[in-house]
């Protein structure tokens, strides 16, 4: 058990005993910098971990990949484990980690609005997010604490793939789209669209991004998990006690065609807007609102206990 003893011991592990991790995450984001500063840094290796990263580019295809056995470790909206479970997956996915702490995407505008305000929405035709993810989700969720009817106040583009909305809003597609970075600001200093809003901020606390794995797989896998999580731990203390510049610089690795400034704008406002969590603690307060949103955007079919979908035995160690 070289494993376990180097893990549980906090010891540099040997690469020649790494023991594989397939991570398949919802996206490729500098949302998720402490996760990055964990791959860039070792902490992973230093765990006994060798990490192999893909991007699933949508919570429902990164379900899946976990669900089928082509990945170990999802990283993504909690909803979606929610919805697996209401399935009927008898081995379903249970939470053990949380990253993020608000909403990760911003409204892009087509115009310049200096006082934006979010009724400018109303009548215009806006590319979200799919049906049922967080991001559509939470943003819809925004809407309505502004009292506007999203599928009623204004035209909802929802047929466009992940990967492709910004490219679509360059286009001409529409007059505003949500956006995560680096698009958000990639758009801007294309000259083709200008970040307006941000959907974090107005919808506060939300418990966008989690770690998951199969029931089975954390039953039998618990030291593994446990290295894990100290890993990404370290990641977000990282990221809470380094300046935006001095985390670009680590992260630029994970970003080769995203300058090194925009990377530090970028990692700063979500600082500054509270993204990043300090621990990976997920409380059961947020495992509620989530499901508060759920059941306000429709697409909650039964709620779960909290204790089915989520353990922290593995955050409250640190």
């Amino acid at each position: 058990m070289l494993f376990g003893i180097c893990c549980l011991a906090g010891c540099e592990g040997s690469k020649h005993h790494l023991k594989k991790v397939r991570l398949n995450e919802v996206a490729h984001s500098i949302f998720y910098a402490p996760q990055y500063v964990a791959i860039e840094k070792g902490y992973f290796e230093k765990e006994g971990i060798k990490l192999e990263l893909t991007t699933g580019f949508g919570a429902d295809k990164t379900a899946t990949a976990v669900i089928s056995g082509d990945a170990d470790i999802a990283f993504m909206g909690p909803e979606a484990t929610i919805y697996q479970f209401n399935e009927g997956n008898a081995d379903y996915l249970i939470n053990f980690a949380q990253l993020t702490q608000r909403a990760g995407n911003f409204v892009v505008s087509r115009n310049k609005e200096e006082d934006f305000q979010w009724e400018n929405l109303k009548g215009k035709k806006v590319i979200g997010g799919r049906p049922g993810g967080m991001p559509e989700m939470v943003f819809e969720y925004v809407l309505k604490k502004h009292g506007m009817n999203p599928q009623k106040d204004i035209d909802l583009v929802q047929n466009i793939d992940f990967a492709n909305t910004s490219g679509a809003f360059i286009s001409g597609k529409a007059d505003y789209t949500i956006e995560f970075e680096p698009s958000a600001t990639l758009i801007e200093e294309q000259g083709a669209g200008y970040v307006v809003a941000s959907v974090g901020k107005e919808s506060g606390y939300v418990p966008y991004t989690a770690y998951s794995v199969k029931k089975s797989y954390l039953k039998s896998h618990k030291e593994l998990l446990e290295a894990f999580t100290r890993a990404i731990e370290k990641g977000q203390q990282y990221v809470n006690t380094h300046t935006p510049k001095e985390v670009a610089k680590v992260i630029a690795p994970q970003f080769k065609d995203t300058d090194r400034k925009t990377i530090e704008k970028i990692v700063k406002r979500y600082a500054e807007q509270d993204s990043y969590k300090e621990n990976t603690k997920f409380e059961k307060e947020s495992f509620v609102l989530i499901q508060d949103i759920l059941e306000e955007a429709g697409e909650l079919e039964k709620r779960v206990e909290y204790e089915t979908l989520v353990t922290t035995e593995f955050s409250e160690k640190y």
